[in-house]
This record gives C-alpha cells, sequence and structure tokens, in this order.
C-alpha cells in the first residue's frame, strides 16, 4: 500500500509491526514476520532513512515506529518536493526545445528533412495534406487561448472524419480556455466524442506532430500566420515526441479541477510567478498564458499581496526566498 511512497512490501510490514506490538525487537519481529534478522535490520535501515523509526526517548538502545500521521505526511512532503524538483527539470526541458526549435527554424534551411511554408495559405494548404494523409495520431499544442465560433465550426467536421477513421486526437491547451465557455463547451464536445483533451499553464510554441513522422511548428511564435517549418528528420521527431508527452505529462485531463502546488499555488499562479522574475510585462504574460491583459496584471498583483512586495523585484527575491522559483 504505501510503494508509491518508496516503501517496499516488507518494510512496510516491519513498520506495521512495529506500530502493533511497540515492544518486540529484531529477534521477534523476525519470528513474528517469518523473515531472518538480517531482512529486518535491512528493512529498519530503510525506515531510519524514510524517518518512520527513531531511536526511543524511553528506552535508551530501541527503536521507536513514529505514528503514520506524522511519518507518512513528511513522506508525502518529500514527494511532492520531488514533483516539484520534476515539474522544474521539466520546464527548463521545455524551454531548451523551444530555444531549438527556433534556431532551427530561423535559419531557413534547404537541409534534408526541413520544408519551409510561407504564408497562411500556405501553410493550411499543407496541414491540409497532412491531415488528409494522418493513419494514426495528431498531436498538438494549441496556445492560442479561446476559439472563435467560425474556428469552432471549421473544426467539428475535421475533427469528427478522424476521431471515426480510429485516429488519436491529442492536444494540450492553455488552462485559461477553462474559463471561456464557447471553447470549453467544444472540448468538452471533442473528448466525449473520444479525443483526448489536456490543459497547462503556459505552451513553449505551437506545434503539430502527424504520425510521429512529421512536425510542423512556427518560424516565428509572435506571428505564427507569417511562416513555418515541416520537420521529418528522424532525430528532430524523436524530440518534439518527447518534448510532447513530457508536457503532457505534467498537464491536467480536462475533467480534473485546478490543483495547487506544495507552495499552495495553482499552477498558472506559479507560472505567473516565474514570468514576473523574469522581468516579463503584463502583456507578455497575458500572451504566454492566453489571458487579458487585464486578468494577467490582476494575477500579478495577487502574488505581489501574497508575497507583501511593493514592487515586481522585491516580489521575485521573495519567491526565490521562499523556494517558489526551484
Amino acid at each position: 500500500m504505501l510503494a508509491a511512497l518508496g516503501v517496499d512490501p516488507v518494510t512496510e510490514a516491519v513498520y506495521r509491526a512495529m506500530l502493533n506490538h511497540t515492544a518486540e525487537g529484531v529477534t521477534e519481529l523476525a519470528v513474528r514476520l517469518e523473515l531472518s534478522e538480517g531482512e529486518v535490520r535491512r528493512a529498519l535501515d530503510r525506515l531510519s532513512e524514510l524517518a518512520l523509526v527513531r531511536h526511543s526517548y524511553e528506552v535508551p538502545g530501541s527503536l521507536h515506529a513514529v505514528s503514520p500521521e506524522v511519518g507518512l505526511e513528511s513522506l508525502l512532503a518529500r514527494q511532492q518536493a520531488e514533483l516539484a524538483a520534476q515539474q522544474q527539470r521539466v520546464e527548463a526541458s521545455r524551454a531548451a526545445a523551444a530555444q531549438l526549435i527556433a534556431e532551427h527554424a530561423a535559419r531557413r534551411t534547404t537541409a534534408p528533412g526541413v520544408e519551409q511554408l510561407t504564408g497562411i495559405d500556405e501553410i493550411r494548404d499543407r496541414l491540409a495534406r497532412l491531415t488528409r494523409d494522418v493513419a494514426d495520431e495528431v498531436m498538438t499544442f494549441a496556445p492560442d487561448g479561446e476559439h472563435t465560433a467560425q474556428a469552432i465550426a471549421a473544426a467539428r467536421p475535421l475533427n469528427t472524419s478522424l476521431l471515426e477513421r480510429g485516429v488519436r486526437l491529442r492536444t494540450i491547451y492553455l488552462d485559461s480556455v477553462r474559463n471561456n465557455p464557447r471553447t470549453l463547451e467544444y472540448l468538452e464536445w471533442l473528448s466525449g466524442r473520444g479525443g483526448e483533451i489536456r490543459t497547462v499553464a503556459t505552451l513553449p510554441t505551437r506545434l503539430i506532430i502527424v504520425d510521429r513522422r512529421v512536425a510542423v511548428c512556427p518560424v516565428s511564435s509572435n506571428d505564427t500566420a507569417a511562416g513555418a517549418v515541416l520537420l521529418s528528420g528522424q532525430g528532430t521527431l524523436t524530440a518534439m515526441c518527447a518534448l510532447f508527452e513530457s508536457v503532457w505529462q505534467s498537464a491536467k485531463p480536462l475533467a480534473e479541477n485546478s490543483r495547487r502546488g506544495p507552495e499552495g499555488l495553482t499552477d498558472t499562479e506559479a507560472a505567473v510567478v516565474k514570468l514576473l522574475a523574469e522581468g516579463h510585462t503584463d502583456e507578455a504574460i497575458a500572451k504566454r498564458l492566453g489571458v487579458s491583459s487585464r486578468t494577467a496584471r490582476r494575477i500579478a498583483t495577487g502574488l505581489m499581496h501574497h508575497l507583501n512586495a511593493r514592487s515586481r523585484f522585491e516580489a521575485g527575491v521573495r519567491a526565490a526566498q521562499r523556494g517558489w522559483l526551484g
């Protein structure tokens, strides 16, 4: 039962026995559990590492099992800290991959595995051909925020056709779409027909991967209609798919409510803290989150108040002192 917390079955059995039979030592525990004394001692070493046993204050030289209320809460806190550290590594990988995408696209090379697409018409025509030929799966980063009524009307028949053909559709949107009734209704409609939807606070760029063999991303995240590159090199596709899977694992399923991390911040608030510390303006933060400048300003102001900071610089310093920036 405690395997998820790093406690193997033998160690858990020893811990449970110690809780129920406080006076028993190594020999008695070994007999009770039908283990060797060496196995019991190894389990005690592991329990000591996990802070689930300590030296007894009442009986010198013996060990005392820490109550589950205290010991397991400590393990959960440690696990949350490890998850937070993993999220920081994901963010770093995401930023590095986004930079690689931008640098690769900026070269505008005609090297093998790279196809330049110029203008919205050429981009849409190429995407239409890719969609027509897709066989297995489409994976998408969709950082554009809310959908227009026209975009939704155009997407419904296309997505219906793909799902009826058995194509797996996995799309990651920004958390902000949850606050837009029209977009949320469309995503729930898509999810009800087999589409897989998740959301995150920020996304590095727009990205579409078809059948794990072709990826399309914009040359500039600030103007996705200006131009794009189609990448088909094996090494590049491996990296793009790994980036998508990494973000997918950390994203929230559409049906899951907003959650708070170990610092008590929502994913959106945590993203705003990092963007503030990096010196982004309200307008830049709003674009990254897919929200209005007013909403970005409101979140930033609330965080500054929470941190008791009078300036954004002071907010960044206080956030770093609290360990919010990793």
